[in-house]
Formats: structure tokens, sequence, C-alpha cells
């Protein structure tokens, strides 16, 4: 079975099981800081990785890291990860935990790309014109990206809405590439 689909199976698991003792927003919370560890430090995603590391010391680094940090269901979680040596998908089942609360929630995840940080009042009227669009609330990640010139691009789950002067500038460029003031013989 793909990686993909066993940890989208124990996300889905831990999801309900978290629903049931009233404690999914500490669980989401827990791993999306469980989820910034393994971005932020290469070293710790090698260790889930390596096959070399027992489970034993992985489950006691893991304990170390976020023991006293996280709910005990969390941790627990994590333990039967572990034991069952599935440790190398952590990371995949908190992205796919991540996805499946957003659905449950109805949270639509939308990324602007600007050219400088939007203002307060622009934000807002992005925020409300996705909620009209989509029915659901936003939750709105910002970047900063000067290679676009000014505009910006707008992404929305597998949309994307392309408003940059870079865009513009290489759709002009396209056309003079087809010169339609050259005779064709």
């Amino acid at each position: 079975m793909s990686d993909i689909r066993v940890a989208s199976r124990y996300a889905k698991s831990l999801i309900e099981l978290a629903s049931e003792r009233n404690v999914l927003e500490q669980v989401q919370a827990d791993l999306q800081l469980f989820s910034q560890v393994v971005s932020q430090n290469r070293d710790f995603q090698l260790l889930l990785q390596n096959p070399i590391i027992k489970s034993d010391k992985k489950l006691a680094i893991i304990t170390s890291v976020f023991g006293k940090k996280v709910n005990p269901l969390t941790l627990a979680f994590f333990g039967i990860i572990t034991r069952k040596r599935r440790e190398p998908i952590l990371e995949a089942v908190a992205v796919e935990f991540q996805n499946q609360y957003n659905e449950l929630k109805e949270i639509q995840v939308a990324t602007v790309s600007s050219a400088m940080p939007l203002t307060a009042a622009l934000r807002e009227q992005i925020i409300m014109q996705l909620t009209v669009q989509t029915g659901k609330s936003i939750q709105l990640i910002e970047k900063v990206d000067p290679s676009l010139i000014g505009g910006f691009v707008l992404r929305v789950g597998d949309k994307q809405y392309d408003s940059s002067v870079r865009h513009s500038l290489n759709k002009l460029k396209n056309n003079f590439k087809d010169n339609p003031y050259i005779n064709k013989l």
C-alpha cells in the first residue's frame, strides 16, 4: 500500500479519535507544530527516515522533543506509529491530517503571491470575495515575490488566477514572437 494511502488512513483515525475525545483543535495544533519542526530541522527529518536507527530510540527522541508540548493523545499516537515502524510517514500523516481537518471544518486554503506585502484592506477584500465564491472560510497564505514586478498570483485549490505584470509581459513577448506584420510567403 502506498505511503499516501497509509498516511491518509492514520490521519482519518486520529481525527475521529480526537473528535470523540473533544481534543481535535489541540491535536491539530500539535501536528502543525510537528510539521513545523520537521520542515525546519533537516536532522530530525533524516532521523525519522533512517531505517538503521531503532524505533525505540526514535520514540525516545520524539518524546523528549514533544513530550511536554503536545496533548497526551498526540504523544500516544506517535508511540503507536513508531511501534509499528511507520515513523518515516509521520510527516505525511501530519500533512494529510491538516488536509482532512480543513475539509471537516470547511476551510479553504488560498495562497496569494504579490510583489509587495498586501495591505489590510486588500487582504480583507480577497478573503471576502473568496468566501463568497467558495462558501467556506478562507485561510490566506501570503508570499512576497519581487519577480512578479506588480500585481498578484492567487491559487485556490487547483485553480490559479495570474494578474501579475510578469505574466502580462510574458504574454506580450509570446505575441511578438508571432509577428503579424511580416508577410508570410
